[in-house]
């Protein structure tokens, strides 16, 4: 984890702003000297329209976006780029694409000898070792949930709090992370809309102006403020 530079967002877009506006100070530093990047649509399924926000987001900050998409063999891209971007949808469909076409080892590769990396949402639960902390349906199956293993412990983007207010019957986010340690060991940090993760030089910063909800086995949850987060992983 030591040599790599990861920006891993809860969510792109935040209520009466255009996608990444929110995060683009955080995009510019992270990105810093970087001339192109290479953009992963497969989250969602219309990849055309997606890749034209990203477009337009980054154009913003000066830097060319490469979509995987329009390429027949995308793993070539990654030569020809200086970061990669992988934005949310269904985590379980952006995992199959990213097996299905090879990416998922050679990013993989890529970021770990540097390559800056940045995920949103999907794109952050795909850089833990694996996908169990998403919040999203199996529309496929995508035969294992071993996923980047960017870093050595899980994520839940978008965490949300109990509504006291709420008649709802099923589980909060709290008791469904819970049920995960229940079978796994692995920490989580639930980050909240509007947050980020930067991790570097083998420091992990919890960016934006609200808490993180940070989960152990065996141990009760805490809130952490923004700064460096600390882990027993």
């Amino acid at each position: 984890m030591y040599k790599m530079k990861l920006l891993l967002l809860s969510n792109s877009k935040i209520p009466n702003q255009p996608v990444l506006e929110h995060a683009l100070p955080w995009i510019r530093d992270h990105f810093k000297g970087a001339r192109t990047i290479l953009f992963i649509p497969y989250a969602l399924g219309d990849h055309d329209r997606y890749a034209t926000f990203i477009i337009s987001a980054f154009d913003k900050i000066g830097i060319k976006v490469i979509s995987a998409h329009t390429s027949e063999n995308p793993v070539e891209l990654l030569d020809q780029v200086d970061g990669i971007f992988i934005g949310g949808g269904n985590t379980f469909r952006l995992l199959c694409k990213l097996r299905n076409t090879g990416l998922i080892e050679a990013i993989s590769e890529k970021v770990k000898a540097g390559m800056p990396y940045m995920g949103s949402s999907a794109g952050t639960n795909v850089a833990c070792p694996t996908i169990k902390t998403t919040n999203d349906m199996p529309i496929v199956f995508p035969f294992s949930f071993d996923a980047l293993n960017l870093v050595n412990f899980q994520i839940n983007p978008h965490y949300l709090d109990p509504d006291p207010t709420s008649n709802h019957m099923g589980e909060t986010r709290e008791e469904r992370i819970m049920q995960f340690h229940e079978e796994n060991s692995t920490p989580v940090i639930g980050i909240r809309e509007g947050t980020a993760l930067k991790i570097t030089n083998g420091n992990i910063e919890l960016l934006g102006h609200k808490t993180a909800r940070v989960f152990q086995k065996g141990q009760p949850a805490i809130e952490v403020e923004p700064g460096i987060v600390k882990l027993d992983c």
